[in-house]
Formats: structure tokens, C-alpha cells, sequence
């Protein structure tokens, strides 16, 4: 035992002090409670509602359409990372030549809203409704096969879209990593392809994996407009069920399917953060 203990008696932490009840805490608890009223609200009106014919007949098609709405956005997202990287590229490169197009290309597709480009991307062969007017251009260079499915015009539009993002969320974050790293990796005498697979990349994830969580995220909510083009996605199929039946519960299925896509992903990004960052935890 030494000195210290001999002379001070060890003694209990005090109290933590009660919280105080302020605005926010007042705002925030009534908040939860009004959202806790609505959650009921729901359930019990759903159980009231329940319908085992309607569930029977047009489960199978939300299903369906939840699997056009996940396909759409994972091929969109997959083929937006890849033309993301040239584009970061373009954005990062001190030539003019490459940086103003990509500039322009980065700044139209986040500076207007995605349904707009799915119908008007500026005299391009985008826009589905308008595909008729470019149809013996489109046939002459072998593209009228392709462009008149509407489900090839919704993932070029989401890839270019969600690309332009993507690009942005990496360029920032390999900006983040400090010059020193990779002047660090020169010193130990690795090559430019070397630094950037083993030193900045990894740094720079940490950084992207939240923005780029949150632009799936994003893309999955946004995915429910491809349905005024025809594509019978989750939101399409929940439209084709309402005009049939006029219940109003066939949306709320949808906001629940949506939910629990979104919450998924939350998950998955959050055990990802958790596995990138491990190194970090003490």
C-alpha cells in the first residue's frame, strides 16, 4: 500500500448532477413521442386494413419490384464508381483540357435535378420519351436497340448521375490525405500506382466510406421516379396497385419496403466503418 493510500481514504465518485430540462430535451422528447404515436397509428391501421386477398395478389409484385429497384441501383452505383475514376482524374489534373470537361460534366449532373435528366439531358439520346426524334441516327450507328428500353435509359442516367458524385466524394477525399503521406511513400522508394494502392487509397476510404453510404442511400429513394418511364420498380408496382385498388396502404407498404432497404444499408456501412476503422479503436 503505498503512502497516498495511507493517507487519503478512498472514496465513491459523486453523483452525476440530474439533466436539466431544457427546450431541447422538452422538443426532443415530444418529438419522439409524436413520431412513437404515428408508428402506432400505422401499425394499428394496417392490422385493421389487413386484407389476405389483396396481400396474395400483389405481394408477388412488390417483390418484384423490390428486386428491379435493388438491381437498378446496384448496377447504376457500380458502373458510376467506375466511370467516377477517370472523372476524379480529369478533376485533379492541372491541364485545363481535362479538368474543364470534367468540370462541366461534374457541375451539370449535381447542379440539376435527376429527374430532369432523365428527360432532358441536352440534345442527347437520354431522355426516353424523346427518344422517337433521334430514332434513324440512333439506328444508323447500331444504339436504337439499346436506347428504346426504358430500363437501359434509367441506368445510363443514374450511372452518369450518381458518377458525377462519386467523383466528387473521392477527389475530396484523397485531398484529405496529407501531401506528406505520399512523399513518405517516395521515400521508401514505392512507385505512384504503390503509394496510391497502399498508402493514400486506404486513408482516403475512411474519409469516402460515409459519403459514399449516404449517395446509395440516396440513389435508392431517388430510384422511385424511373417509374414515369415504365420501369416497374418498387414505387411502379405500388402505383399500378393503388390505380387498381385506391387503398391508400399499398404507399405505406412501400415506405416500409423502403425503410428497411435503407436501414440495411445503414448497417452494412456501419460494420464497414467499424471494420476500416478497427486499427483506431483503443
Amino acid at each position: 500500500m503505498t503512502v497516498a493510500e495511507n493517507m487519503i481514504e478512498a472514496k465513491a465518485p459523486p453523483p452525476s448532477p440530474p439533466r436539466p430540462w431544457t427546450s431541447a430535451r422538452i422538443a426532443g422528447i415530444a418529438g419522439m413521442a409524436l413520431w412513437l404515436v404515428v408508428g402506432v397509428g400505422i401499425i394499428l391501421f394496417l392490422a385493421a386494413e389487413w386484407d389476405p386477398e389483396k396481400i396474395d395478389r400483389y405481394a408477388p409484385r412488390y417483390f418484384s419490384g423490390l428486386s428491379v429497384t435493388v438491381t437498378l441501383v446496384a448496377i447504376s452505383v457500380f458502373l458510376g464508381a467506375l466511370v467516377s475514376i477517370p472523372v476524379t482524374m480529369g478533376r485533379m489534373a492541372s491541364s485545363r483540357w481535362f479538368s474543364v470537361p470534367t468540370y462541366s460534366y461534374v457541375y451539370f449532373f449535381r447542379g440539376t435535378p435527376l429527374i430532369a435528366q432523365l428527360f432532358l439531358i441536352s440534345q442527347l439520346f437520354l431522355i426516353y420519351y424523346g427518344l422517337g426524334e433521334f430514332r434513324p441516327q440512333l439506328e444508323a450507328i447500331g444504339l436504337w436497340g439499346f436506347f428504346r428500353d426504358p430500363w437501359n435509359c434509367a441506368v445510363l442516367a443514374f450511372t452518369l448521375n450518381t458518377a458525377a458524385y462519386q467523383a466528387e466524394i473521392l477527389r475530396g477525399a484523397l485531398q484529405s490525405v496529407p501531401r506528406g503521406q505520399f512523399e513518405g511513400g517516395q521515400a521508401l522508394g514505392l512507385g505512384r500506382i504503390q503509394i496510391y494502392r497502399k498508402i493514400i487509397l486506404p486513408q482516403a476510404m475512411i474519409v469516402a466510406l460515409r459519403p459514399y453510404g449516404n449517395e446509395i442511400i440516396l440513389m435508392v429513394k431517388g430510384s422511385a421516379i424511373v417509374a414515369i418511364i415504365t420501369v416497374f420498380d418498387l414505387f411502379g408496382e405500388t402505383r399500378r396497385a393503388y390505380s387498381r385498388t385506391f387503398d391508400f396502404q399499398t404507399y405505406i407498404w412501400a415506405a416500409i419496403f423502403y425503410l428497411i432497404i435503407v436501414e440495411a444499408l445503414r448497417n452494412l456501412w456501419n460494420w464497414f466503418e467499424r471494420r476500416l476503422t478497427r486499427h483506431l479503436t483503443r
